[in-house]
């Protein structure tokens, strides 16, 4: 009987985490009503992009792997004209499962009305501007990046933009992720755009999607302790002068966001699921939807009611503070970008580093957390501690092969 009780308690268990990842697979894995959608606003003529005729006509362009967290953040591995990128497409958001807030819900209903027909290249031009404007603050050159959208926004490369190009480049615009791989377009650690299709749009594939070497089923991670997982993640790295490499690299990426050609960019979610790399273990930006402008942010978050400063945060990772006298959130964000990636770097660099540099690099790690953006002269101390550590890290691989 006990046997038999036994049996039938392994079946049930069993029995239901194959419904619960059914129903979670899918409610996050919608790329067949992802491409239903963009596929009927191309045929009838709403949008355009240099990849609607591959992904809805000569189906050149397919979804493989899912890959999505968020059921309305759709993301695939996808292969275009024999060419491997990374597929990601938005969709309205799905009530059934609460997965927590997003940064970029599908907010409209209707989905691409803007432009309208019967407007100008002018016209469009200047509610890109006022787009910017709102997001990135008063910029001088906001009028070159309108330029630069122009240019992406015309696929078919005739000198033209149609009114389905403008309708697929004012969507794409919504999206932060997007409108970073545009501005750092030329930049070595942003994965390049290869086309897109509505807010439908593929990027380049990483081969490593993690800092860390080891991807487990979410099944599995719900049952491990949060301290095995980051010993398990520490045994699972690459050898010390890649990881060095690649820390080189994560540091490169914070000067491209900190004060760039467009005002500064904030790291709103600084994970290790976030970064990857190349087979050269030159490090390569796997989900940016969380790096986000910080007159955005600020916007966002300023005046927000209070009790405390665990109220003040936006995503995970950019927090503000809470004034006791009016209970409202500052505007002012406490922790710089290199404060939370040299938080991510510290026990990834630590762990298996060279005996003559430990000390020394454990001292500017520590220096590195402990930056605020408040502090008297913050920008001339955030670059000479981001210099210091990648002369520390360069010195000391610069003569090996992983270099």
């Amino acid at each position: 009987m006990k046997y038999l009780f036994f049996s039938w308690l392994v079946v049930f268990v069993g029995s239901w985490v194959v419904y619960v990842q059914y129903s979670t697979y899918t409610e996050l894995c919608r790329g067949k009503d992802c491409k239903t959608i963009i596929c009927d606003k191309y045929k009838t003529g709403v949008i355009d992009g240099p990849a609607c005729n591959s992904l809805c006509v000569t189906e050149t362009l397919y979804l493989g792997k899912c890959l999505s967290t968020k059921p309305n953040n759709q993301v695939y591995l996808g292969i275009w004209d024999n060419l491997p990128g990374v597929v990601k497409c938005q969709m309205e958001q799905v009530l059934h499962l609460d997965f927590g807030t997003e940064l970029e819900p599908r907010k409209e209903i209707i989905l691409f009305d803007k432009p309208t027909r019967g407007t100008t290249v002018q016209k469009f031009k200047e509610m890109v501007y006022s787009l910017f404007k709102a997001k990135l603050g008063d910029q001088g050159n906001l009028s070159e990046l309108v330029n630069l959208i122009l240019t992406v926004a015309d696929g078919d490369k005739d000198g033209q933009v149609s009114l389905g190009e403008a309708k697929s480049a004012w969507a794409l615009l919504q999206l932060n992720e997007f409108l970073l791989m545009v501005i750092l377009q030329d930049k070595e650690h942003t994965p390049k755009l290869m086309g897109f299709c509505g807010d439908l749009y593929v990027m380049e594939s990483v081969e490593y999607t993690s800092l860390y070497g080891i991807s487990l089923p979410w099944v599995i991670e719900l049952f491990i302790p949060s301290g095995f997982r980051r010993s398990m993640d520490q045994l699972f790295t690459p050898s010390w002068p890649r990881k060095a490499k690649i820390a080189i690299g994560l540091l490169e990426f914070v000067e491209d966001v900190f004060h760039g050609p467009y005002g500064n960019f904030l790291m709103c979610d600084t994970s290790a699921k976030n970064l990857g790399y190349n087979d050269k273990y030159d490090l390569k930006m796997v989900d940016m939807r969380k790096i986000v402008p910080e007159a955005n942010v600020r916007a966002l978050i300023k005046d927000r009611h209070c009790e405390s400063d665990v109220d003040c945060v936006y995503g995970t990772d950019c927090r503000t503070s809470c004034d006791p006298r009016t209970m409202k959130c500052t505007s002012e964000v406490i922790q710089p970008n290199l404060a939370k990636a040299c938080q991510l770097l510290k026990d990834y660099l630590l762990r298996g580093a060279p005996s003559e540099i430990r000390e020394e690099l454990e001292k500017q790690l520590y220096s590195c957390i402990a930056l605020k953006v408040t502090a008297n002269q913050m920008e001339m101390e955030h670059s000479l501690i981001l210099n210091n550590l990648k002369t520390l890290l360069w010195k000391k691989i610069s003569y090996t092969n992983d270099s």
